[in-house]
């Protein structure tokens, strides 16, 4: 039965075309059919995954072709998302490794095949969007080949087989001539041609959950590769916790993956990728084993979190107007809740008060995915500014770096450096080709906090900034950037039109007319590094006398509308960020302004 089955993971950076290229697969397998799915990606089911356009979440889906099953993984190709793309490694015996015909392989392709090389997999490059004018295939291939090599992959490993795609359009063959495809079958070739069977094992019963599903009906639904023995419906198991503790339980639903569904079955053998339900509450990374012999496979090892977060139950004037769950006992059960299907999220209560907990991920993006998660579901709360998570080892204070990939047009490159300079950023390289500049710099994780839409601005939405985490290294010194200060209202009401148009000169405002605020709230950034206090309420007095001046209206400019990562950027060390359904709000941490003033005096 595992001869015919290949299980394989599909790698790739952000946007190279990877959920395009498993719909494809999707689409022109035997069994599979579409019904009413002809619009958008089949595979990014998630509502911030179509809007955002990434992957967040790995997801299953099992292709039949020539009498095999070829059970697909997709991966996140966000670093952020790492212990996603860990945990599939465990679960898959071969990838995928897609890379733009245009681009080439870029820093999260970079961080996705290290994980897949260190496991040993064996590894077929596929060359999407050959159709593109800007299409250098050789060039892409080469650079490919040179990454291998720096990651130290096997003799085995670098002679890989290379085929090329025009996902979008449902074709692949083995040259880069869009003329001679005709469909996705070379790829389906490739995969039983190259790819390993599954290793079974000859021991009793034993299965690994790698991810953790809900089902209104049935619950908590384990998933995850079965290594050896077969697993029956109702079967009497022993679940063997991360800390090895064993606890009885009993299988009450066996299922395999058909397409994108899930489909129950009396018995499955060794080797497939199984879904079972029954054993809740069941985490990532334990062992489903046989009863009479449990014996535990191998934990799987996370990536430690590099950034953490306050989370706290909102303390505003407006707190309970707009969320559903907005409770420390709603806040505390979601987090738990979180921890079961995210192993690289840690979550710790606060030891001075039991409305706030710390939690801890792998990046802004990675604990902003969580924030709007969980405004959507109606919960409402407040956070606080990132901050990195320091170590201690041989005495020395050590803090996370990262590798940072600029890609801007050739003007603004100086400005890069500049900034990049003021973070203690230490360059590594620096080419131009074709009036665009391309940088790889080692910026502390501290530096790169709040820069990402600081960038974006000063390269006029021209840039590409990415980054991967490289590891812990000396802490640097202090390290100063550009301070700014807020425009805070200080008192309570309705902004008006004439309290706008007097601040705006101020500096940017971030509300308009008619929004409800209260004293401490943050209504704009100061044009200086100071905070200031602002009327943003006030009316204009009605008197029988007309000015000249009134025939002449006074135009109120467009706020400045941010969006949740830049709303977690702006914030500084004494500033919180109001998440609700409906709104975001920044304010200050001590909302009156004399309890401001005697914390500064402290």
């Amino acid at each position: 039965m595992s001869a015919t089955i290949r299980n394989v993971a599909i790698i790739a950076h952000v946007d190279h075309g990877k959920t395009t290229l498993v719909d494809a697969l999707l689409r022109q397998s035997e069994s599979f059919r579409i019904k009413g799915e002809d619009d958008g990606l089949i595979m990014d089911s998630n509502e911030q995954e179509r809007e955002r356009g990434i992957t967040i979440f790995s997801k299953n889906a099992a292709i039949y072709y020539r009498g095999h099953k070829i059970n697909i993984v997709d991966t996140p190709g966000h670093a952020d998302f790492g212990g996603e793309v860990e945990r599939i490694m465990t679960m898959v015996d071969g990838v995928l490794l897609l890379v733009d015909a245009k681009d080439g392989p870029m820093p999260q392709t970079k961080f996705v095949l290290k994980k897949a090389l260190e496991k040993g997999h064996k590894v077929i490059v596929v060359i999407n969007k050959i159709d593109v004018p800007q299409a250098r295939v050789q060039w892409v291939l080469d650079k490919t080949f040179e990454l291998f090599i720096d990651l130290g992959a096997t003799d085995e490993q670098a002679d890989f087989p290379v085929l090329y795609a025009c996902a979008i359009q449902g074709k692949a063959g083995d040259e880069p001539d869009l003329k001679k495809m005709d469909n996705i079958t070379p790829v389906f070739e490739a995969i039983i041609a190259y790819l390993p069977a599954p290793t079974v094992g000859s021991g009793p019963m034993q299965m690994l959950v790698v991810n953790v599903a809900h089902d209104s009906y049935q619950g908590q639904i384990a998933i995850g590769p079965l290594v050896s023995g077969s697993l029956i419906k109702g079967q009497e198991v022993a679940r063997i916790k991360v800390d090895g503790t064993i606890i009885e339980a009993k299988v009450t639903s066996v299922m395999t993956f058909d397409g994108l569904d899930r489909i129950e079955t009396e018995k499955v053998l060794a080797g497939d990728i199984v879904a079972v339900a029954g054993l809740e509450p069941i985490e990532i990374g334990e062992t489903i084993a046989a009863a009479e012999n449990p014996v535990q496979l191998p934990v799987i090892i996370i990536d430690e979190p590099t950034v953490k977060m306050s989370f706290a139950v909102n303390t505003s004037p407006l707190a309970g107007k707009e969320g559903k769950f907005s409770t420390s006992r709603h806040l505390k059960e979601r987090l738990k809740r979180e921890i079961l299907s995210d192993v690289a999220l840690k979550v710790e209560p606060s030891a001075t008060s039991d409305a706030v907990f710390t939690v801890f991920g792998r990046g802004e993006l990675h604990i902003a995915i969580l924030i709007e998660k969980m405004r959507r579901e109606g919960y409402e709360f407040q956070v606080g500014k990132p901050q990195v998570i320091y170590k201690e080892e041989g005495g020395k204070k050590l803090e996370p770096f990262e590798d940072v990939d600029i890609e801007c047009p050739e003007e603004f490159s100086g400005t890069v450096i500049e900034q990049m300079g003021k973070r203690k950023g230490e360059m590594k390289d620096m080419r131009v080709e074709n009036g665009i500049a391309k940088m790889s710099f080692l910026v502390t994780t501290r530096g790169l906090i709040g820069y990402r839409s600081e960038f974006l601005s000063e390269t006029r939405g021209q840039g590409i900034i990415s980054s991967l985490f490289q590891g812990y290294l000396p802490q640097l010194g202090q390290i100063k950037v550009q301070q700014r200060g807020s425009l805070v209202a200080h008192e309570a009401g309705v902004s008006t039109q004439y309290g706008l148009v007097a601040a705006q000169g101020r500096g940017v405002l971030f509300i308009k007319p008619g929004v409800t605020v209260y004293e401490g709230m943050i209504v704009g950034q100061n044009s200086r590094i100071e905070d200031i206090d602002i009327n943003v309420c006030k009316e204009k007095k009605l008197t029988n006398m007309r000015a000249v001046a009134d025939a002449v209206a006074v135009g109120l400019h467009t706020p400045k509308e941010m969006s949740l990562e830049q709303a977690i950027e702006y914030l500084g060390d004494d500033e919180l960020l109001e998440v609700t359904p409906q709104s975001l709000r920044l304010r200050k941490k001590y909302l009156a302004k004399h309890e401001r003033k005697k914390r500064i005096r402290e």
